[in-house]
């Protein structure tokens, strides 16, 4: 099988959202080709209660779809149509805007003052953009957690894993979205399907992404061509990998282990207009929905 190269390996930059909410956004509002159908990566991880507890009030999303994953600490969600709830440590929600919707989300820290979750955006196509908005929130103990006798777990969130199968379905991505976790040392392989684009998220541990074994001791920040890079010479945490294509993904673990997301989805390669978390296909539409958003028709009434 052929091993995915790493095009591009990247720290997550701090920014503020929302009410002044500190977080660290691993890609967003640049080039939306890029690791198409994924628009926005962010980290939202601290454990100053000030950092957080402002959230994010109220605010509009269409075209799109937001990925909730919770680690540590809790979110309280709402919306205008009347949708009510609470994501707790190892729960997630994907929320399908659609045509429309105004949303808030509301973190609250664990008995130590810690939050930490990620949200992704993934974009829908011109033929989903007004589809009626939908939830589906997933409780930790529904999503299926795979154990190796080698120690590696693996949370299957989204797609199929060894056989295993995630509880959300009906995206438009196709997308897979696994939790890992690599033991020390030990050296991994994952099956990605050539189609999607692919990338990675280490948030604990360090370790290397490669196309090719390399003695132990050696310790490169990037290969000739970028098809290797040492995470830990990048500090591990907190850093984007960007994947080209290939079959599976390779990653050696570091002396602590490694725990990263493995996020895949079959591109739209569609045109992008881009507002916020607003995300539609041409500017006539981007101003549209403005406008819907200034008269009060931003809501559509359900069918």
């Amino acid at each position: 099988m052929s091993i995915r190269p790493v095009l591009d390996a990247r720290r997550a930059l701090p920014t503020m959202e929302g009410a002044g909410v500190k977080l660290h956004r691993a890609f967003g509002f640049a080039d939306p080709t890029e690791l198409d159908p994924f628009l926005l990566f962010d980290d939202f991880r601290n454990d100053r209660p000030e950092d957080y507890l402002r959230g994010f009030p109220w605010h509009p999303h269409r075209g799109i779809e937001t990925i909730t994953y919770v680690l540590a600490g809790t979110v309280e969600h709402g919306d205008s149509l009347g949708n009510r709830g609470r994501l707790g440590a190892g729960d997630v929600q994907w929320m399908t805007a659609g045509s429309g919707i105004l949303h808030q989300e509301m973190p609250q820290g664990n008995a130590r003052g810690q939050m930490h979750g990620f949200q992704l955006w993934a974009n829908l196509p011109s033929r989903l953009k007004m589809t009626a908005p939908r939830y589906q929130d997933v409780k930790a103990a529904e999503i299926p957690e795979i154990v190796e006798d080698d120690g590696t777990v693996v949370r299957v969130i989204v797609g199929s894993f060894r056989g295993r199968t995630g509880p959300v379905d009906g995206i438009a991505a196709e997308p897979q979205y696994l939790d890992i976790s690599v033991p020390a040392g030990r050296r991994k392989r994952f099956k990605v399907d050539t189609y999607r684009r692919a990338f990675a998220y280490v948030f604990e541990g360090a370790g290397r992404f490669a196309d090719a074994s390399r003695p132990a001791g050696v310790l490169l920040e990037k290969e000739v061509m970028g098809q290797e890079v040492n995470i830990r010479d990048l500090s591990g945490n907190r850093t984007l990998i960007r994947f080209g294509s290939g079959e599976e993904v390779t990653v050696q673990a570091g002396d602590e282990g490694i725990r990263f997301l493995l996020v895949s989805g079959a591109p739209i390669e569609e045109p992008v207009a881009w507002h916020g978390p607003i995300v539609m296909n041409t500017q006539d539409e981007l101003r549209q929905a403005m406008a819907d958003l200034r008269n009060g028709s931003f809501i559509r009434p359900a069918h």
